[in-house]
């Protein structure tokens, strides 16, 4: 079955595309030419999966300023806040 067009892939098809050529890659077992091509297309769902996540967050951006709110909160897991 022929792979996706990464443009193509939704945030989260990328995402678990992206951990699976890191388990293969992990693995060792691959080829220094397969491994090049899975390191190469890793890299592009990287890119295009921190546009995706960029883009997100200009849309947030927008909606809070259209509804009176000047700027993001940082995000902060629970986790930290009892550090």
């Amino acid at each position: 079955m022929a792979k996706k067009k990464i443009e193509n892939l939704s945030f989260e098809e990328s995402l678990t595309e992206l951990e699976n050529i890191v388990q293969s890659l992990e693995q060792g077992d691959q080829s220094l030419e397969a491994s090049m091509a899975l390191f190469e297309r890793g890299l592009g769902l990287s890119r295009q999966s921190q546009v995706k996540l960029q883009d997100a967050e200009q849309k947030i951006k927008i909606l809070l300023e259209k509804n009176g709110e000047q700027q993001l909160e940082p995000f902060v897991l629970q986790d930290q806040e009892n550090s």
